[in-house]
């Protein structure tokens, strides 16, 4: 085979047309080999002689897409000090665009014999092990432009490629559970009709299924158990696995960006699928054990701020280079959106804690691609002080976690919330205010893959987890959740009703909150998981959406399309500065106000009572003071808000005629009818008259007069 010295970067296999340039970083070898497959699996080695920067290179004329392959280094291999090279791993290439093949969990892909922790395992894993694919990067994107949807305008839904389509009837079999299934004219459909404007994806990026999963007969359904930062996970795929992948995936979101719809991606760049010191040699650590990873003070050990076992070594540059690539990646070859990052308070741990201006977050802010794209925080890891919700440097957003349990401790009744629920109604000013942050920096979300979906959360007051296989002892038990009256299913039409009303009540209130919600995929469908609240390894009925149960939760998907068009319509509930609760100028009117059931304003004292449960909230339309997108004054209806969670009536008494003279109902969750469009508008409701909200409700009136 002919062989050129090739250039040290672009690194991973670049395909010009002609050949493949292979470009792979190694501060530790002494010597790399690069493995050929082809389609009978016989290897041919390539010796890497070009060698730059600790960038060893070459270039194949006549390579192309579909070539498989892999690396061998030759290097230290000592675990007491952190060095675990071993030339007869094969493993795969950090910058690798597309993977083909299983990982079948061998002893042969571990350096150690299995019992025998200290003895050296020189069995060759490549029969064992995935491969790496070169791939075409030529597609015809035609007119793709991104939506670029503002925060305060988008609404985000989190989705699962495989669960969200794989059960879906008109999505044909061939492409259930593959971009193609989620590009499909029927699922797109259905995102419009929502209104949504952003899917987050839950993890695409090549993952493996943990071996302790495979023995119990499980699978890593969530996907957060990356091996490559740069290849779409090739299960997804309806097409084929030799790069045909990474074209289904560039069609989903071309198709997805027609539809104006944004795509973000859920990425784990917080530790690899290698795990702790006893986990395989599948790639970085073989390549270079003290670069890609965080080594404990005992370097046979990792530091594990992230419960998987290992943390990647965000401090080493290389490794920050491997993090950047991969995200110009994305937005520059795959078109993508925006990222959301998993653990990312790992991301900003400097020598111990977590610094806002770690390395890595200077680096983002620099860049002139990734800086430009939605980046979400979650903003915490197990480590030692790592909940850092609100302590996100302002170009990023987060996930609030404050948010969902102040807003599910309210509806399911805890008393003396109503001041944390207010907070968190109006865009948590107490969290992102002071370091000049705005309302949308707050990804407010009552439901997530990780724990209860929105049915569960009102039908279980335990975690019902046995299909895990640890007897109930994962997941979390601070749920924050209430069954209303049974535990599970139930044929009780009364705790039925008050299930749905509950779900009503927790769906409006996060889209009549400030800040950019985020729901989670089949919520508005009744999905369920059987009370399980940790459905990471359950790739089966359990997590999947069931369109079929989903034909009896009309009203509820109905009901969300409502709320997504209510706070599309009108900016007063999306505004992107927050309230300051003073009279706008000109008027005697406040931005926002907030009352009692009387009809006067809160004092301190209502505040501070422990007793204190149902409230109104005054939304000034005229308040708003920020411009449109031309610059214009920006007005829009007043409305007021009548929150109910106690389990009685309450007589809410409309205040005088300065807040409005008359009012409409627009919104009830204890009648999800009342206000809908049609040919019967509800009645004018005049000043200082009273109404009853039903127990556990809330409705919503818009000044008329």
């Amino acid at each position: 085979m002919e062989v050129w010295p090739g250039d040290a970067y672009p690194l991973g296999a670049t395909y010009d047309g002609l050949g493949t340039n292979f470009g792979f970083f190694s501060e530790l070898a002494t010597r790399v080999e690069l493995c050929l497959f082809d389609d009978e699996d016989i290897e041919q080695r390539v010796e890497l002689s070009e060698v730059d920067g600790f960038i060893w290179h070459c270039y194949l004329p006549g390579v192309g897409p579909g070539q498989r392959y892999g690396f061998r280094v030759h290097g230290p291999h000592d675990p007491a000090r952190g060095l675990r090279c071993n030339p007869a791993k094969l493993l795969l290439d950090p910058y690798g665009k597309s993977f083909d093949g299983p990982v079948d969990w061998d002893e042969s892909l571990f350096d150690y014999r299995w019992g025998q922790i200290g003895h050296r395992n020189d069995d060759d894993s490549a029969p064992h092990q995935t491969r790496a694919v070169v791939i075409s990067p030529f597609f015809d994107w035609g007119n793709d432009r991104p939506p670029r949807t503002r925060y305060s305008e988008s609404v985000i839904y989190e989705a699962h490629v495989r669960g969200l389509t794989v059960l879906h009837p008109e999505v044909p079999p061939a492409l259930r559970g593959t971009y193609a299934g989620l590009a499909h004219p029927a699922v797109v459909e259905h995102l419009k009709k929502l209104g949504v404007t952003a899917v987050e994806l839950m993890p695409v990026h090549q993952f493996l299924d943990d071996h302790v999963l495979v023995d119990r007969g499980l699978a890593n359904y969530w996907g957060y158990n990356t091996v490559g930062y740069f290849a779409p996970h090739h299960r997804y795929a309806a097409r084929g696995g030799r790069g045909q992948q990474v074209t289904e995936f560039k069609a989903m979101v071309r198709t997805l960006h027609d539809a104006g719809i944004e795509v973000i991606l859920d990425v784990v760049y917080n530790h690899t699928a290698e795990g702790n010191h006893l986990g395989p040699t599948l790639s970085f650590r073989g390549i270079d054990n003290p670069a890609y990873y965080r080594l404990a003070d005992d370097p046979r050990y990792y530091t594990d701020y992230t419960g998987t076992g290992n943390t990647l070594n965000v401090r080493h540059p290389h490794t920050l280079q491997l993090i950047m690539d991969s995200l110009r990646y994305w937005v520059l070859e795959m078109h993508v959106d925006g990222f959301r990052f998993d653990l990312a308070s790992a991301l900003a741990r400097g020598l111990y804690e977590v610094d806002r201006l770690a390395t890595f977050f200077e680096l983002v802010q620099q860049d002139p691609v990734v800086s430009q794209v939605k980046l979400i925080a979650e903003p915490w890891d197990v480590g030692p002080g790592g909940y850092q919700v609100g302590n996100f440097p302002p170009l990023w957003t987060e996930w609030n976690g404050r948010y969902r349990d102040a807003v599910r401790d309210f509806w399911r009744g805890v008393p003396g919330t109503v001041g944390d629920f207010a907070s968190r109604l109006t865009g948590s000013s107490d969290l992102y205010e002071s370091s000049g942050r705005r309302p949308y920096s707050s990804i407010n979300f009552v439901t997530a893959h990780d724990g209860f979906t929105l049915h569960d959360l009102v039908s279980y007051n335990h975690k019902h987890n046995a299909a895990n296989g640890e007897d109930n002892r994962d997941g979390s038990d601070d749920n924050r959740s209430w069954n209303c009256g049974a535990e599970g299913p139930t044929d009780d039409p009364s705790i039925q009703e008050l299930r749905e009303r509950q779900k009503r009540n927790l769906l409006t209130t996060l889209f009549l909150s400030q800040g950019v919600p985020m729901f989670l995929h089949g919520d508005e469908l009744g999905r369920t998981q059987g009370g399980n609240n940790n459905a990471y390894c359950q790739d089966n009925a359990i997590s999947w959406v069931d369109w079929k149960r989903a034909e009896g939760f009309h009203s509820l998907n109905d009901f969300t399309a409502r709320l997504v068009r209510l706070r599309r319509d009108h900016p007063v509930f999306r505004r992107r500065r927050f309230f300051q609760g003073r009279p706008v100028r000109g008027t005697s009117l406040e931005d926002l106000a907030w009352l009692t059931p009387a009809g006067v304003p809160m004092s301190d004292a209502h505040w501070t009572d422990g007793s204190t449960r149902a409230l109104a909230i005054f939304y000034n339309g005229d308040g708003i003071p920020e411009p449109d997108r031309r610059g214009r004054k920006l007005r829009d209806d007043s409305f007021l808000l009548l929150v109910n969670p106690s389990p009685d009536v309450v007589a809410f008494t409309l205040p005088g005629p300065a807040y409005g003279a008359a009012w409409e109902i627009v919104l009830d969750t204890a009648d999800p009818q009342r206000g809908a469009p049609g040919p019967l508008l509800p009645p004018a409701a005049r000043a200082r008259t009273t109404l009853g909200v039903v127990g556990r409700s809330l409705q919503l009136l818009m000044r008329i007069a």
